[in-house]
């Protein structure tokens, strides 16, 4: 059964003419490119594109000043005051980008459903990417929702007004946080926004953040998946965003089941862990 709802209505109908909109292609090229960028916590990494943009040789690899880094392992959770959001999908594109959890050194690459390239069949209306040095932990049942962590980094949600280059590293601001039910897994949405983005001055906790914002960010998320005939996505927390000082626990929960995972104290299961 196919479902239809306004907002997924209106995310089909925005014009994308591929997968790789004009911006994510000014940002990342085929074959070599390298790029730079310094997170608020000096913490200096320049990205490597291998491949070809919008087939499976596409990887974007990372770089320390002594090397190739994981962007899942190596580059600090913490920036300043607030957090590392390392950016996975720009605002209004359409590949599902992803860091590569099971791969060698973690680079970003597009996610692979049935031997297809995944793309999502609207864009996205918000900057899309997840905190390094964390961990949905899929041997912890939570205590409340009584499921289980999704395998992978969490979530964020930027929903600040420009668009931040794949690959790049933002220091984000936590405004609160939405428990997403996703086949039967915790997959948590931290809603934040960049710290040097204007609606940063304007937004201090989810209270502040208009409703309409929050209200299309859960329907986003409830519908996406729908016409490929799967399921809504449902939420915890009778669909209340948790405020930021949730989000900030959640965030240091799921760095703590990353340093168990990375102590070797968690199964880690196929997940590349590096040395």
């Amino acid at each position: 059964m196919k479902f239809s709802s306004p907002l997924a209505l209106l995310a089909l109908t925005i014009p994308a003419s591929s997968a790789w909109t004009a911006a994510s292609r000014r940002s990342i090229q085929p074959l070599v490119q390298r790029r730079s960028f310094a997170a608020a916590a000096l913490f200096s990494v320049s990205t490597e594109v291998v491949g070809e943009e919008a087939t499976e040789s596409f990887r974007l690899k990372f770089k320390g000043e002594d090397g190739d880094i994981s962007p899942w392992h190596d580059i600090p959770y913490k920036a300043g005051d607030g957090y590392n959001m390392l950016v996975e999908i720009p605002k209004m594109t359409k590949a599902k980008m992803e860091v590569s959890t099971k791969e060698e050194g973690n680079p970003i690459a597009q996610d692979i459903k049935k031997g297809n390239l995944r793309d999502y069949h609207g864009p996205i209306f918000w900057n899309y990417g997840c905190i390094p040095q964390t961990w949905e932990d899929p041997n912890e049942e939570h205590p409340e929702l009584k499921v289980f962590g999704d395998d992978d980094p969490i979530d964020v949600v930027e929903i600040g007004s420009k668009s931040l280059a794949m690959g790049s590293l933002t220091e984000v601001k936590p405004l609160g946080v939405l428990a997403m039910i996703d086949d039967g897994e915790l997959d948590w949405k931290v809603v934040a926004v960049a710290v040097d983005d204007p609606l940063a001055s304007e937004y201090s906790d989810i209270d502040d953040v208009p409703d309409a914002v929050k209200d299309g960010i859960r329907e986003w998320f409830r519908w996406y998946k729908t016409p490929d005939d799967k399921l809504l996505n449902g939420f915890g927390f009778d669909e209340k965003f948790l405020n930021a000082a949730a989000a900030g626990e959640v965030i240091e929960e799921t760095h703590e089941a990353w340093k168990k995972l990375k102590a070797g104290e968690t199964d880690a299961g196929k997940l590349w862990l590096g040395n």
